[in-house]
């Protein structure tokens, strides 16, 4: 129960940040906004406020913003109208909604970075039989607090350093053993693994493991911001490699997208590990969101974006017909997408016990 509480209200929270830009771009430029909703089917709450609806419905999966006058059939000319704006005044107002998501994924980026977060300590925990480590003589519940001279706290910065050397190399580790300061020279193996994004990538390897001790990490306000914008654009070129990697086919839409379903499965597994988590996945969807809604896809924002593109090129809008054929192709994309995604999903979460089901 508290996991579908927690995912309604980060989808709403998304839901509203990016209606809100697009409604708050749209007042600034002068165009009159007839209905901000939340939600679809059954309305459950609406009230009238100036020239503005506000409702939101039972299914809290998506919101739109009603602009006076936002396609042809209903354009009338009138000053107060979406249509009778110049294409930048459009494209900001089309632009501002995935840019609030933006900004939204790197303050909770920042915020996780102040407040604090858990994170394993240089501890080994484990040693691999026929790795440089053991060879050298390192003992589990030694601290490693240095490579090559390169101090280090937390595991992560360990395996940082480690991977990126390649094999025929050896590294000195400072560790620190029974309030003992030793040196190792340890040998690294060269091992292929996929990364995030199911690419091979050669890393040095050294055959440790961590164990289980968790410091919380906190950083003050201004390396807060900077981590928060060097993790905000981490995350732009990752996902943009991958789009990429699927569109060329180096990469299956199976393995690299998923959709409600498995947002909800991911937001309960975020809700069991706490509050900093569930902040962290707020970031990497609002951020995942906003660059979603970019994509030169019909009905998506991108989409809009594009086609303003081509009527500032083409000095004038495409008729009513082919804005509605355009637009009927992309509704057609999008929900064959969130019912590929939804099958998706279910084969991922549930797929063994549906084998079993209907193995008996």
């Amino acid at each position: 129960m508290l996991a579908t509480i927690i995912f309604i209200l980060i989808l709403s929270l998304l839901i509203i940040v990016h209606e809100f830009g697009h409604f708050i771009a749209a007042r600034r430029n002068g165009v009159r906004v007839e209905q901000f909703s939340l939600g679809f089917g059954p309305k459950i709450f609406k009230k009238k406020k100036g020239d503005t609806q506000y409702s939101i419905s039972l299914i809290p999966l998506g919101g739109f913003v009603k602009m006076a006058g936002d396609s042809l059939p209903e354009y009338k000319g009138n000053l107060d109208e979406y249509l009778s704006k110049p294409c930048g005044r459009r494209f900001q107002i089309i632009f501002f909604g995935p840019f609030l998501n933006y900004i939204l994924g790197f303050l909770f980026f920042v915020a996780v970075l102040f407040i604090g977060y858990p994170t394993l300590t240089t501890k080994v925990g484990g040693l691999i039989e026929g790795y440089g480590a053991k060879a050298a003589g390192l003992e589990i519940g030694d601290r490693i607090t240095a490579v090559d001279g390169n101090k280090v706290k937390f595991w992560e910065d360990l395996q940082g350093q480690i991977k990126k050397r390649k094999s025929s190399h050896r590294v000195e580790l400072d560790v620190t053993r029974a309030d003992k300061e030793l040196k190792f020279h340890v040998f690294i193996r060269e091992k292929v693994l996929d990364n995030q994004l199911g690419e091979k990538r050669a890393l040095g390897i050294i055959g440790i493991s961590p164990v289980d001790e968790v410091v919380e990490v906190r950083h003050n306000f201004l390396e807060s911001l900077g981590l928060g914008l060097k993790k905000t654009f981490d995350l732009t070129i990752m996902t943009y490699k991958g789009l990429w990697m699927l569109i060329s086919g180096k990469m299956s839409m199976k393995d690299s997208m998923t959709g409600p379903l498995g947002i909800f499965f991911i937001t309960s597994n975020a809700a069991k590990m706490g509050l900093i988590a569930v902040m962290h996945l707020i970031a990497v969807l609002s951020i995942s969101l906003a660059i979603f809604n970019l994509l030169p896809l019909p009905v998506l924002d991108g989409g809009h974006l594009f086609l303003l593109g081509v009527e500032k090129l083409r000095k004038k809008a495409l008729s009513a017909k082919w804005e509605g054929v355009v637009n009927n192709i992309g509704f057609t994309l999008i929900i064959s997408l969130a019912l590929f995604v939804t099958y998706n999903d279910i084969l991922r979460i549930y797929g063994n016990k549906l084998s079993k089901l209907f193995s008996k």
